[in-house]
C-alpha cells in the first residue's frame, strides 16, 4: 500500500484496470446513476440543467454517502467531494479518469485524495486502496458480459461470531467452495438458495470470492468477510443483468436473508477481526 504525499499536504491513492469498451461506454458504467449502480453501489445523481450536481451512494442500510460532483468533463473524467469517512476526517475527494488504448478498451483510473498535515487519516486511504480491486473486477465483468444492460443489486449481510478467518471457512464450507479456484464452474449444495456460474477470482487476505453467474440468473456475486471496529460480517452483493433482474431479487432476497441469518445468528460477543 502507497499513500503519496505532498509538499502542499494532498495525500492520495491511485488504482486502475484496463476494459473492454468505447469511452463513451465506459462512461456511462463510471459516471452515471444506473451504471455505478451496476458494478459498485446503488447511485442516484442528482441533476441542475442537465448536469450532475451531487451523487448519493447507499453502501448498506443507514450508510449513505453524499458528494458534490467537482468536476465533470466526459467522457473523460469526473471528479466528486464528499465528507470525510469517519468523525472529525477532512474531506475526501474521488476523481475517476478514462483513458482509451488500443484494441477496443479503456484504462480507467481512480484517485481518492485528501489534505491532511499528519498521518492520521493515511490508513483509510490505504483500506480505500485494497477495496478498489476487488470493485474494479466487477466492473470489469460487467462490461465485459453484460454491458449496458439493466441491473438490480440484492446486498444481503450478517455480523458473525469469530474471526475472519473463521468466519470465512463457515461460509465457504457451506456453499461447498472449500478448494474451488478460478476458471472452475460450481454449484451450491441441496440447502442453498440457487446459486451456480464460473468462478472468477478467489482472494484469502482480505477473505472473498468472485463469481460469475447462471443462477439465480445473469450476474455477477461478491462473496467477502467485512470487518469494522469490534463485528466482523459476512456480505454478499449480487449484481444481476438483464429484464428479469429486478424481479429475481425480489424473489431471492428473502431467501437469503433467511439463509444467511439460520446460518450466522446474531453473535453474543463481537466478532474479531484476526
Amino acid at each position: 500500500m502507497s499513500v503519496k504525499k505532498e509538499a502542499s499536504g494532498r495525500r492520495s491513492i491511485q488504482v486502475e484496470v484496463e476494459v473492454p469498451g468505447t469511452p463513451e461506454e465506459v462512461w456511462q458504467a463510471i459516471a452515471t446513476g444506473p451504471g455505478i449502480s451496476a458494478w459498485f453501489v446503488p447511485t442516484e445523481f442528482e441533476e441542475r440543467d442537465g448536469k450532475p450536481v451531487a451523487a448519493k451512494l447507499t453502501f448498506g442500510p443507514g450508510m449513505e454517502s453524499r458528494s458534490v460532483v467537482t468536476a465533470w468533463d466526459p467522457p473523460r473524467m469526473i471528479a466528486r467531494e464528499a465528507d470525510g469517512w469517519a468523525p472529525g476526517s477532512p474531506p475526501i475527494a474521488t476523481e475517476f479518469t478514462v483513458e482509451a488504448r488500443a484494441g477496443g478498451v479503456c484504462v480507467v483510473r481512480v484517485v481518492n485524495s485528501l489534505f491532511a498535515s499528519t498521518d492520521d487519516w493515511d490508513k483509510q486511504l490505504e483500506g480505500a486502496e485494497s477495496g478498489w480491486p476487488g470493485a474494479f473486477r466487477v466492473l470489469r465483468i460487467y462490461l465485459t458480459h453484460f454491458r449496458g444492460l439493466r441491473s438490480a443489486m440484492m446486498q444481503v449481510m450478517a455480523p458473525a461470531a469469530g474471526t475472519r478467518k473463521e468466519v470465512w471457512a463457515t461460509l465457504t464450507a457451506a456453499l461447498g467452495l472449500n478448494g474451488v479456484g478460478a476458471g472452475q464452474r460450481w454449484t451450491a449444495p441441496a440447502g442453498v438458495p440457487a446459486l451456480g456460474g464460473m468462478v472468477e477470482h478467489v482472494n484469502d487476505s482480505p477473505c472473498g470470492v468472485l463469481l460469475r453467474l447462471d443462477k439465480p440468473g445473469p450476474g455477477t456475486a461478491a462473496l467477502y468477510i467485512m470487518t469494522i471496529p469490534g463485528s466482523v460480517i459476512a456480505v454478499f452483493n449480487f449484481y444481476l443483468y438483464g429484464e428479469q433482474a429486478a424481479g429475481t431479487v425480489a424473489r431471492e432476497t428473502p431467501l437469503w436473508q433467511a439463509w444467511i441469518q439460520k446460518r450466522f445468528p446474531m453473535p453474543t460477543e463481537p466478532g474479531k477481526s484476526e
